[in-house]
This record gives C-alpha cells, structure tokens and sequence, in this order.
C-alpha cells in the first residue's frame, strides 16, 4: 500500500510539472514575446521575425555607425517605398511598439544607405571595427571630378562606394559628396581589374551603374523594425529623383582641346556676361520648377556645355527647351513676376510658340516650344522684321515621357533617348539634353527649315 501511493505520488507530480512547463513555454511565447518587441511577421505564409538575415545585417551596421558616430541614412528604394506607403504608421512608431518585422525583414540582396563625405573622419577605424564584427567590406574610389577643370585634370582619388558583406546580405553604402552648385553626387561604382566580380551581385544594385545628382535631403529620425535610422524626411521626392538622376560630368579634355585652337574670351565684358548668364539660368529654373514644367538647354546655351564646358560669351542669351504638351497659360505672368518681363512672342500654341523674356545687363531668355511628329520633334522660329516662319529645328525624338520632372535647377542631356544630369560649372540646371548617341552633338544637328 505505501509503495503504491509512492509511486501514484511520483506521477502526479512529474504531470503536475510537465503541465506546468507547457503553461511557461505557451505563456512566453504569446505573450512576453510580443511585449518584448520579439514578434514575428509573415512573408509568403513563412514565419520570418526579427531574426532574419537582413535584419540582422541592418542591426549590426547601425551599430557600427553609431558606435564610431558616423551619420548614415537609409535610401534604398525598396525599403523607402514601403516606408512611403505606411508613412503616418512610422511616424508614430517608438521603441517597445513593434512586433512585426515589416521593412528590413523582406527578402532582398542588398540594403542601400548614404554617407556625405565630409562627415567621415575615421574611416581606418571603421574599417577595422566593421571585419572585427563580421562584415567583409569592399570599397571602390575614383578620380574626383571636382578638381577637374580646363586648365587640369587631377589625379586625387576619392571613395564612392563601400560594399560590405554579412553572411548572405550586403550593405551598400553609397558616398555622397557635396558639388558647387549644393546638390550631392555619387560616382560610377566601377570595378577594378583585380576586384572580386563574385562577391555580391553587383547588378542588382539600385546605385552605382552610373554618376547620380540629388537635391541635398532633410533627414527625419524613425524607429523601423526596432532600429532607429535616419531617412529623407520626404521619401516620395527621393524616390521620384532616383530614375532621373544619372549625371554627365562636363568634357574637360574636350574642352581643353578646343581652347587650344580657340582661344577663350577672358575680358570683362565676357566674364560679366557669364555671370549674369549663369544667374538668369537659374531663376528661369526656380520660376520653372514652381510651375512644374521640365525642360532642357538648347541651342546655343546647349552648345557652350557640350563644346567648351560654359556659355557661349558672344551668344548674347541664355537658351531653353520645352515640350509644347507642358506648356501652361500662366508661364508668362510666372516669368514677369519673377522680374523677367516678356520682350517677344512668336507663332502660337498650336505652331511654332516662342517666348522671349528680358534678363538684367541686357541678356535675354529665349525659350523654344518643340513639337513631336511620329519620327522626328522640331520647333518653330519666326523672323522679327518679315513674320516669315521657318522650321528652326527639325532632330530625332528623346524621351519626353520618362518623368524628366526635375524640380530644382540641374541639367541634364539625352542618352539612350532619356534625359539626364548634367553639371555647369557652378549650376546645376534642369533636364538638359546635350548629346545624342555615338557622341553626335544635339545641338550641331539644328538646322533651319522653311515651312511658310
């Protein structure tokens, strides 16, 4: 009888503590879990959580930054864009508050943020703390173009891009550096003959196919996903200059070349001329950009980029392109409030519209409405003194469709039939195309043609 209650004893207390183990392990996991900020997500019915490889990646990486005070911010598209799409949900998200794991937990092959140059002091010590935690880091460094000019051309080199590597997931960090005009640009992300072509896929990188331009971007604190980073604090601005930022650096050898059998016009005269030139151009841009409208140089003003890296002193005015589709009925009253009265206008909305506006010291601002036929685009010209109207330039379509919104003063010039960035020595201006393919000058291709 006392064996047998022994044992019936022995029993209900391993059931009794077995019952009560399952009770811990349920009440951990639905409950504790959760408040801790260690839930789970769901990505094509599998159970993800903040344990994920790239999460892990972007955890570790913050910590690197932060603990050596390097202020990064995040610009990879994907994630930017999911973050554009629950932006108020973001915004109110603080520590203890997430239990999903919405943004960095997706499935991707790389994570992108940004640096502005000047604010990295210890890049050594980076380096050598980054491997200490696990990342194989790659860096790529270029000719910095901005010591570039008629006179030299250097050979300093400066970062542009550093890949590093945890496990399966990269970190791209793209190096921004600050260009004369205020805008940030990065370099071309080219591989050198004995770098490793295997070490992450580098075609599936959103940055580094080709210099890029950026309005210089607000930065606004979140917590995403438990982190605390920094992003645009307009993401959808961000987003929408990413297709069109790619930049065409100014031909110096080219324009050196030139200026040896040309010589340059340094006079007074011309250097005024420049200037006022130079500030014309860029008030037409802000005037234009509060309308929305896009537009490219042309003529002459696209000439003086392209052949000699400035604007064409004896040409007298500054030039401008525009599609007539994107022509509205207050670009007018638009350019005289901004103190440029209108000087001529020429032909009509649905012919051959030209407008002329009057600049200070005597320069003017001609700009031309172009005209797409299923094969070609021209625009219309007018003479003064007879009325007569000539077909003032008949060339081959560009991509007028491609969003070459730009709305800050930054050029641009066509290729592949896109537009795209374009520096003038110290301006930045707006879609500008300057060349077409095979290196055939856009603007030698205008000719003159009569239509009435």
């Amino acid at each position: 009888m006392s064996r047998i209650n022994k044992n019936v004893i022995l029993a209900l207390l391993t059931l009794t503590s077995s019952a009560f183990l399952l009770f811990q392990l349920y009440y951990y996991k639905h409950y504790l879990s959760t408040k801790n900020g260690a839930g789970v997500s769901k990505s094509k019915g599998s159970r993800i959580g903040f344990d994920s490889t790239q999460w892990r990646a972007v955890k570790k990486f913050i910590m690197l930054t932060s603990s050596q005070n390097v202020p990064v911010f995040l610009i990879d598209p994907l994630i930017l864009d999911l973050i554009n799409k629950n932006f108020e949900h973001v915004k109110n998200t603080s520590y203890g508050t997430t239990s999903d794991c919405k943004f960095f937990c997706v499935p991707r092959d790389f994570t992108a943020f940004a640096l502005q140059s000047h604010l990295w002091k210890n890049e050594e010590d980076w380096f050598r703390i980054a491997e200490n935690m696990g990342f194989q880091c790659l860096k790529i460094q270029s000719k910095d173009p901005r010591l570039d000019g008629i006179d030299s051309l250097s050979g300093t080199e400066i970062p542009l891009h550093y890949i590093c590597k945890l496990t399966t997931h990269a970190i791209h960090l793209v190096v921004f550096h600050e260009r004369s005009g205020h805008y940030l640009w990065h370099g071309h992300l080219r591989l050198k003959g004995h770098s490793d072509r295997k070490f992450v896929p580098f075609r599936k990188l959103h940055f580094g196919r080709y210099p890029g331009a950026f309005d210089r971007p607000v930065l606004h604190q979140v917590i995403i996903d438990g982190l605390e980073v920094h992003i645009p604090k307009d993401p959808m601005h961000f987003l929408e200059e990413i297709p069109h930022s790619r930049f065409i650096e100014c031909r110096y050898k080219e324009a050196r070349t030139f200026f040896q059998q040309y010589l340059d016009d340094n006079t007074v005269e011309a250097m005024a001329f420049r200037k006022s030139a130079k500030e014309l151009l860029q008030l037409a841009a802000k005037t234009l950009k509060k309308l929305g409208i896009r537009f490219w140089l042309s003529s002459g003003t696209c000439l003086g980029w392209y052949r000699q890296c400035n604007i064409i002193p004896y040409s007298k005015d500054v030039d401008l392109g525009i599609f007539i589709q994107d022509y509205k009925s207050d670009i007018i009253i638009a350019f005289q409030d901004a103190g440029l009265p209108l000087k001529h206008k020429f032909g009509k909305v649905e012919d051959s519209l030209e407008l002329s506006f009057q600049g200070k010291d005597d320069v003017k601002l001609d700009i031309f409405f172009f005209y797409e036929e299923t094969d070609h685009m021209w625009n219309g010209g007018t003479q003064a003194k007879t009325g007569k109207k000539f077909k003032q330039s008949t060339l081959p379509p560009f991509n007028g469709k491609g969003g070459r919104r730009r709305g800050t003063a930054r050029g641009s010039r066509r290729e592949n039939g896109s537009m795209k960035n374009m520096s003038l020595e110290s301006s930045r201006l707006q879609s500008i195309p300057v060349a077409f393919l095979n290196t055939t000058d856009y603007c030698s291709k205008m000719h003159y043609t009569k239509i009435t």
